[in-house]
């Protein structure tokens, strides 16, 4: 029979990987397939009436998902998603076939479970948490190369996920937290097909719908240890998933915790040296549970200089530090020190290597003496020049003196935001600061004037 008959791929893929379990039927509503729990492969049930009974009592969620299709036009026609009363199920099901349409009426499985659904296809693997794998079609997606990707799941979730091994195929699929499916297996099978030649891997950016599930900085942090870059270890307390940890051990043991907002949100939550309760901290720092996705628990280093590095408008990489600890560096209430240049030759010689495969990244720094460690990371070049924080004219200037703190320059940004005055901070501090980061991010002309002498 020709046509593409989606049922018919989703029984081949059960017969090698995880499927949702389910039944289908042609437009006379005679039954083509089912996989259910219980049943032996192709169980021919009595009715439509009996399928439908046996699928909503074998789904964990009480419900069913109808999709349909026409073989000569293989893209989806209605999605009934979530279905729990078997007499509208069926009073669906005789309407689409009504239509001339096919159906398969699989079991709900919760795209709110703290999973991902996406598409592998040649060197890209798209996917995005809290949707099914038509998320590839909406804006927001993470794209990564597909070995990286892999290896993000892998730590994310605690499992590899499961799919074929053939790159010239596209294949939809959803990763689950709890096992699910025909064969209670974390990974699940929705449809593969060969639509003509794979796309080339894509470029890797962030912020998206995932790294804002993770929070930004776990996100980066992930990113930067998938790619072998040294990374303290962390252990990740995210809202919507298990614990999970990544990244290689200092020798330290000594805590920091940071807190990881779903994205960058400069010097404004906890950083904090020694244990919290990181439940206690959500609920102190974020009561409305919108700001912060995550806390990170991360291994402490032995700190001869930290800092930041960025890379400016012609790609070269800046930066900027101090002796020890990089906490008030950050925060403005201590200027830039002059850096050892092994110190600065190996955190260049890092940056070179992070964006190798990222392009041009920003990320805070720690140093022991030995190696350089990344603490943040971040995607892009930054306009900065110089003294200059933001490039731009404005007729008028607004000064801020550093030792005002962090928090009246949030005050002064929200002021001056939209009226095209410019902000002048008076005193030393870092380009790389929070400072720097805050009037980037709000894009306000913006320069640092030093004291002279």
């Amino acid at each position: 029979m020709a046509g593409h008959f989606k049922d018919d791929i989703l029984d081949k893929l059960a017969r090698q990987g995880n499927v949702a379990q389910f039944v289908s039927f042609g437009p006379d509503l005679v039954q083509r397939h089912a996989w259910i729990r219980g049943f032996p492969p192709g169980h021919r049930f009595a009715s439509p009436e009996e399928a439908v009974a046996v699928l909503l009592a074998a789904s964990p969620e009480g419900s069913i998902n109808i999709r349909s299709w026409q073989p000569d036009n293989p893209k989806s026609r209605s999605f009934l998603y979530g279905r729990r009363e078997a007499e509208e199920i069926l009073g669906e099901l005789r309407r689409l076939a009504g239509e001339g349409l096919y159906t398969i009426l699989n079991e709900t499985l919760d795209v709110e479970d703290g999973g991902v659904s996406g598409v592998a296809f040649g060197d890209l693997l798209e996917f995005a948490p809290g949707d099914t794998p038509r998320c590839v079609e909406k804006p927001g997606t993470c794209a990564l190369p597909r070995d990286l990707g892999m290896r993000v799941l892998e730590t994310v979730y605690g499992f590899q996920p499961a799919l074929p091994e053939r790159r010239e195929a596209r294949v939809e699929f959803t990763l689950h937290p709890l096992r699910r499916g025909y064969r209670r297996e974390h990974t699940t099978l929705w449809e593969t097909e060969t639509p003509g030649p794979p796309p080339v891997a894509p470029r890797i950016d962030w912020p998206h719908r995932f790294s804002r599930h993770l929070g930004d900085k776990a996100f980066g942090l992930v990113i930067a240890d998938a790619l072998g870059l040294s990374v303290p270890r962390t252990l990740v307390f995210p809202r919507r998933l298990a614990p999970f940890t990544f990244g290689t051990g200092t020798g330290s043991a000594e805590t920091w915790l940071r807190t990881c907002p779903l994205e960058q949100v400069p010097g404004r939550f906890t950083t904090h040296r020694g244990w919290l309760d990181p439940f206690q901290l959500l609920r102190e720092e974020d009561p409305k549970g919108d700001a912060i996705a995550s806390v990170l628990a991360q291994e402490g280093i032995d700190a001869r200089h930290s800092g930041a590095l960025l890379a400016g408008p012609d790609g070269e990489p800046l930066v900027e530090g101090v002796a020890g600890r990089g906490d008030d560096f950050m925060l403005g209430r201590r200027p830039p020190e002059e850096l050892p240049a092994t110190v600065e030759s190996s955190l260049k010689d890092l940056y070179r290597r992070a964006a190798g495969r990222l392009g041009t990244v920003r990320f805070e720094w720690v140093h022991d003496g030995a190696r350089p460690w990344i603490v943040q990371l971040h995607r892009g070049a930054v306009l900065s020049a110089g003294r200059v924080i933001f490039p731009g004219d404005a007729e008028c200037y607004h000064s801020l003196e550093i030792s005002q703190g962090i928090d009246a320059l949030r005050e002064l940004i929200a002021n001056v935001q939209g009226t095209g005055d410019g902000i002048v901070l008076l005193g030393r501090v870092g380009v790389t600061s929070h400072f720097g980061d805050l009037l980037r991010r709000a894009r306000i002309p913006s320069r640092i004037e030093e004291p002279v002498g």
